[in-house]
């Protein structure tokens, strides 16, 4: 090869390493960085991985400055409002979809609410918030983009590493080349978009075919969202949410006891938030904010709380909740009115 070639070539070379977003600027792979150099000596170590193999692999990937900026806090945050949130997963295009995908996968999800007790309105959901049943999982490669968190982005470093010691865990078990694994800016996967640590924990073979295949298999996606909920204290059989009315503004108190039901129903009620439940019942009070709107109160019960072991917001809990609902009386509209369809999928 001649030296102008050569120079030709490393010219491309050093084009091809510049961070996304950041035009001219010259960005070395992570397999330079003596941080990626001693995890990967650390996981060979614990793990009988191939230090080399890893490092290798983390040649092929860099710093990716979108990966970045979607994690970052926005600058100017908005105030919260559920009036803005709710309108992203409380629409007809989910609520049909979610319609379509309980009647095309009606017999797994009979099987998951046998085997977890988790209702199918409430895996359907979730599953249509997340991906909206599976059209959009993400196109990020997970590899880059946890490497990324893990090793550039201080605030929430340990937690990345983890979950990146995780995903090559993971990809190992499956025998997936890690580079080619695509999934969100922060590292979830496949349909119901699980965490690495999740997926390895929870997901299951639901199909039979011996592999979790949370990419392509519905069936897997499905046992794995419902695992997952009753291995976090889903109650079969019990409420979720219910309204409540205040007389005026609550004590600011019973809010701050947080999401996690640790307030008597009764106790609440002559505090002034009342709702049709159990007095004796174990309750949180959830608040729904919107700014210049009135705050809307529901009282929270376990299974609430369990939704947000999913995402850890109220409004995503609530999202869901009511999408699954809206879901199961648009699919109990269009059914035939025998009772058989009605024990199964009306609100009595």
């Amino acid at each position: 090869m001649n030296f102008k070639l050569k120079n030709i070539l490393a010219a491309l070379l050093l084009m091809s390493t510049a961070l996304p977003g950041h035009a001219g600027t010259q960005v070395a792979s992570f397999a330079d960085e003596p941080a990626v150099i001693d995890f990967a000596r650390d996981l060979e170590q614990r793990h009988g991985f191939n230090a080399d193999t890893l490092l290798a692999q983390f040649a092929q990937t860099r710093p990716n400055a979108k990966v970045l900026q979607l994690i970052k806090p926005p600058s100017s945050p908005l105030q919260r409002s559920w009036e803005r949130y709710r309108p992203r997963f409380l629409n007809d295009r989910r609520i049909d979809g979610g319609v379509r995908f309980w009647q095309e996968n009606k017999a797994q999800l009979v099987k998951a609410g046998a085997l977890y007790g988790v209702p199918p309105e409430i895996i359907v959901a979730i599953i249509g918030v997340e991906t909206e049943y599976g059209r959009n999982t993400g196109g990020f490669r997970v590899l880059e983009a946890l490497a990324t968190l893990a090793f550039k982005y201080p605030p929430r470093a340990e937690f990345f590493r983890t979950e990146l010691e995780q995903f090559l865990l993971l990809s190992r078990e499956n025998n997936l080349d890690p580079l080619a694994v695509k999934g969100s800016f922060a590292g979830a996967i496949g349909i119901p978009q699980f965490m690495p640590g999740s997926q390895r924990r929870y997901a299951v073979d639901f199909d039979g075919d011996q592999r979790v295949d949370l990419g392509n298999s519905v069936d897997d996606a499905i046992g794995s969202v419902a695992r997952f909920l009753e291995q976090h204290g889903w109650q079969a059989g019990q409420p979720i949410a219910v309204p409540a009315a205040t007389n005026g503004a609550p004590d600011p108190a019973l809010l701050q006891a947080g999401i996690r039901p640790s307030l008597k129903a009764d106790e609440l009620a002559a505090k002034g938030v009342r709702a049709e439940t159990d007095p004796q019942g174990t309750v949180a009070l959830i608040d729904l904010v919107s700014p210049n709107k009135e705050t809307e109160y529901w009282l929270g019960f376990e299974n609430f709380y369990v939704i947000t072991r999913y995402n850890r917001s109220t409004f995503y809990a609530m999202s869901v909740f009511q999408l699954g609902e809206e879901i199961r009386n648009r699919l109990c509209a269009q059914l035939p009115a025998t009772a058989e369809n009605r024990a199964r999928y009306c609100r009595a």
